[in-house]
């Protein structure tokens, strides 16, 4: 069963069993809204570049980053799937995925915030249907989904971190308007959330 987040909720991530994910995967997906008038028969579509990442810290530090330009942790246990230039894939589609091995990731990473960015550097008010979504990568099961309601004219979001508590993840919807391009522009808006 699948739960719809809202800013700041948190889960475990933990099976129904009792028993931990071993590896979850974050999902990306969006499309460009339609542009009105005479410039939509002028130009058409539009293409909007959204970029996932997976910021890896370990004691507040920057440990690692998964991205469009480093598609693996230095590990291994993290890896981003490809980068998707447009979107699109559709409403419920996913554009970009960061695997994520639980099992894998090294102790001294205690937290993995997860953040999107406007690439091509549109707001959020030209994007729709856009969900950060994670699931179990073992069954395929969603176990969790943020949607990007609302638009906004802001660049970037700060979507969700998974992090160590008593030895099993847990999951924090944070759901926190940002501006920037890359993950870098990001670490500003990331830190409280640490």
């Amino acid at each position: 069963m699948s739960v719809n987040l809202s800013k700041g909720q948190q889960i475990s991530l933990s099976k129904s069993d009792g028993s931990a994910l071993t590896a979850v995967r974050m999902d990306l997906g969006w499309e460009a809204a339609p542009r009105k008038g005479l410039l939509a028969k002028l130009t058409g579509p539009r293409e909007i570049d959204l970029d996932a990442s997976a910021v890896l810290f370990a004691s507040g530090q920057i440990a690692d980053v998964v991205f469009f330009q480093h598609l693996t942790s230095d590990d291994g246990s993290i890896r981003h799937t490809g980068d998707n230039l447009t979107g699109g894939a559709g409403a419920g589609g996913d554009d970009e995925s960061i695997l994520v091995d639980l099992a894998r990731v090294p102790a001294h990473v205690d937290q993995i915030v997860f953040t999107v960015n406007s690439f091509t550097g549109q707001t959020f008010t030209e994007v729709q249907n856009a969900f950060c979504r994670l699931v179990d990568e073992t069954t395929g099961a969603e176990l969790a989904r943020y949607t990007l309601t609302g638009g906004g004219h802001h660049t970037a979001q700060i979507m969700a971190k998974v992090h160590r508590t008593g030895g099993t993840w847990q999951m924090k919807a944070i759901g926190e308007p940002a501006t920037g391009r890359t993950f870098q522009d990001l670490l500003p808006s990331i830190a409280p959330h640490l």
